[in-house]
């Protein structure tokens, strides 16, 4: 899907909502409320009512769109953008690429990606298996004390997880001690893991618990073992992407909403190279909770 095609097909209101149902109701309409199928659309066709507790909604009530002002083009818009920057794309870039450099709120633009990351954050997380590669990096803030080692940053810990040729997790951790690792890898990596693949962190020899565990020392500067498949470098390469959003794209993320991004980062990862990529980022859009201004700004 091209902005091209988008710009064509999508043009309406008539025609979002139509996707819209679509992809929310792939088996007809059903109530939000009651899940009763027995549903009228009304004289104003973009609204339903529900003959059996004769609710009245339309596709975006109870979603990521739900009560937006935004007409539903700029929606479809700001998602394609949003799904097909390989590096992510800043809310300053789309206010000006939607509405001008003078014209739009950056407010706006801010909230508008928010509520599509939202929405990507209630993908399907299947548990890891095969060859897993597990490491830690560090982003945002400044370094304390160069060169004294790791405990001496005040930067945002980032764990990532890869299956080797497959899917990616990135998670905002509160440190890189042993029983945080320990619950990302119970809650991500399947427990008939072939092999897991770290650096010597010392905290890993306790987290992987019984599954066969591997690493390489980067410290000696060893990236894989001489002869073997044993390495970390499909974890890192993603590591390096997230690091060029980070500091080409967004250049500065607080920590309060850095996970939103990791999950971003990780859905467009997940799916590259798939021709529904767009359509795949909507239906979770259509499907998720609402998420207000007031929650995403709360402390």
């Amino acid at each position: 899907m091209t902005l091209l095609d988008v710009n064509e097909m999508f043009s309406t209101d008539a025609q979002c909502r139509e996707l819209l149902e679509r992809l929310r109701w792939p088996e007809g309409v059903m109530c939000p409320r009651c899940k009763d199928t027995r549903v009228s659309r009304l004289k104003d066709y973009s609204r339903f009512e529900c003959v059996g507790c004769e609710y009245q909604f339309t596709v975006t009530s109870g979603t990521i769109f739900h009560d937006s002002h935004l007409p539903l083009p700029i929606w479809f818009i700001a998602t394609l953008l949003l799904c097909e920057a390989k590096k992510g794309m800043s809310a300053h870039q789309l206010r000006r690429t939607i509405w001008g450099e003078h014209k739009g709120s950056y407010k706006t633009a801010w909230y508008l990606f928010h509520r599509i990351r939202a929405g990507m954050a209630t993908a399907e997380r299947p548990m890891l298996d095969g060859t897993v590669e597990m490491d830690e990096t560090y982003v945002g803030g400044k370094q304390r004390n160069p060169g004294r080692g790791r405990a001496t940053t005040n930067k945002e810990v980032v764990i990532g997880i890869r299956q080797r040729n497959g899917a990616l997790r990135f998670f905002h951790a509160e440190d890189a001690k042993t029983g945080t690792l320990a619950r990302y890898i119970q809650e991500n990596i399947s427990e008939d893991v072939d092999v897991i693949v770290t650096d010597e962190l010392p905290a890993y020899r306790k987290a992987v618990g019984n599954a066969r565990h591997e690493t390489v020392n980067h410290s000696a500067k060893e990236y894989v073992r001489l002869g073997t498949d044993i390495h970390s470098n499909s974890v890192e390469s993603a590591f390096s992407l997230l690091k060029r959003g980070i500091m080409g794209t967004w250049h500065k993320i607080s920590a309060k909403h850095l996970q939103a991004y990791l999950d971003e980062m990780t859905f467009r990862f997940d799916r590259r190279g798939r021709p529904d990529l767009f359509l795949d980022t909507l239906r979770h859009m259509v499907t998720a909770d609402p998420l207000t201004f007031e929650k995403l700004t709360a402390a």
